[in-house]
């Protein structure tokens, strides 16, 4: 048998695994900044309550089987639709509701650089509210994580389906085909102008002679928001929906240039999302830096999918994070923080005999709050501070047969090759002081 990881799926040991979850701690902080809550689903759902869900395509990469109870399920292919599900189960929640969830996916897609077959997702929906400052809020909020990494060169890039309904009509096409017209829209930017058109000439009903409008709108070059907003406006201005999208635009950059977050968003109307339940406002993220990782950010408003379960309509608003893309372009950058070990400090066992004391101070460490190892045998201290630097821990204390009979420790700062004998709550002191020096 050849030992292997699945293709498409991969491990992450400890040292990465520790990066990863610090990342994850981070961005719970933000979503909890504003006021969200956490909320945990099942990795599996009747295979009923994804299908139909996300487009042919979507449909294709579901992870889709019969259990041993003859139960035609799926795993779960993002974190929206369970939440739709949970929404129509528990019909007593309250509204507006609010809610995080940070869950692993999985789509049979094929596998690339920074693109996997089981990810993690983080996503913030609030449901139950259709307003220029719902939708606002999710781009408030995803500008936030990217400033909590240090993430300067973005763009959140911004669209409405009601623009892109407008366009389809532009080309005499609706209804199931606006699907097929609209995955080929959302790749223009990757195929060019000359592969969309040879594209979308094969779908069924399309009148070629609109197809210079539609490029007209999408292909504009301008940066600044409101003049892109301007020249779809001059160019959509006579559709009802077009124009109501145009307004919801317009009150969103209100909104965001007011919470300082405006130079990072931009309109670009050839932002489809491939997702069928979208119903307003669209979105993805892009890295200036880092464009072949593709979209680390992506969302929208989806007022019909809890509809679907319930029969009620409720207005929702979402934004999903791709943990794992997002992950690996931290690490190109070199924004991740390296250490891979989570201990602070080392204690040294010295001794057998002195094995009690040396748990005691790891106790009396932890205790104010420092993460603490201590090394498991007893051995030459000199092996014991070469685990130590190799394993990246800052501080070693060693309390040897003198120290204990003075209630001292040896004190060692691995950066600065230092060594004092001092007592453990001067140490503690040593530990949080260099900790925001």
């Amino acid at each position: 048998m050849k030992v292997q990881c699945l293709k498409g799926f991969r491990d992450y040991l400890p040292g990465e695994m520790l990066q990863k979850e610090r990342m994850l701690a981070s961005v719970r902080e933000v979503f909890e900044q504003h006021g969200y809550p956490p909320l945990m689903t099942p990795a599996l759902e009747y295979a009923e309550v994804l299908t139909g869900k996300y487009g042919d395509e979507g449909e294709m990469l579901l992870y889709r089987f019969r259990d041993n109870g003859d139960r035609d399920v799926a795993l779960r292919y993002d974190l929206t639709v369970p939440l739709a599900r949970v929404l129509a189960e528990h019909g007593n929640i309250g509204m507006p509701f609010r809610r995080y969830q940070i869950a692993p996916v999985w789509r049979a897609e094929k596998p690339a650089r920074g693109r996997f077959r089981e990810f993690m997702q983080c996503d913030v929906d609030l449901i139950g509210v259709d307003s220029a400052a719902a939708d606002a809020e999710m781009l408030v909020i995803g500008a936030a994580v990217m400033q909590r990494f240090g993430i300067e060169n973005y763009k959140l890039r911004i669209n409405h389906r009601g623009v892109l309904s407008a366009l389809c009509r532009k080309v005499g096409l609706e209804g199931s085909a606006e699907g097929d017209f609209l995955r080929i829209l959302d790749k223009l930017d990757k195929i060019g102008e000359e592969k969309f058109r040879q594209e979308v000439s094969g779908i069924p009903g399309l009148d070629a002679s609109g197809l210079d409008s539609v490029l007209a709108v999408v292909l504009d070059a301008s940066s600044d928001p409101r003049e892109v907003l301007s020249h779809i406006e001059k160019n959509l201005g006579s559709d009802d929906l077009a124009t109501a999208a145009i307004q919801r635009m317009t009150e969103i950059l209100d909104i965001v240039e007011a919470a300082g977050i405006g130079k990072y968003c931009q309109i670009d109307p050839a932002i489809a999302r491939g997702l069928s339940y979208y119903t307003g406002l669209v979105y993805e993220t892009f890295l200036d830096d880092l464009p072949q990782v593709g979209s680390v950010m992506s969302g929208g408003r989806y007022d019909d999918l809890v509809g679907m379960f319930s029969g009620k309509e409720l207005p929702a608003i979402g934004i999903s994070l791709g943990i794992d893309r997002l992950f690996y372009a931290l690490s190109e950058m070199g924004l991740i923080e390296t250490s891979s070990q989570p201990a602070e400090v080392l204690v040294v066992l010295f001794s057998e005999e002195s094995a009690p004391a040396s748990f005691s101070a790891a106790s009396g460490l932890r205790h104010e709050g420092i993460n603490t190892l201590v090394y498991p045998k007893a051995a030459k201290v000199k092996k014991q501070l070469q685990f130590a630097q190799k394993s990246g821990i800052p501080y070693v204390v060693v309390i040897g047969d003198e120290e204990l009979k003075k209630g001292t420790v040896q004190f060692r700062d691995m950066d600065a090759g230092s060594q004092d004998e001092i007592s453990l709550s001067d140490a503690v002191t040593r530990i949080k002081t260099g900790r925001t020096s």
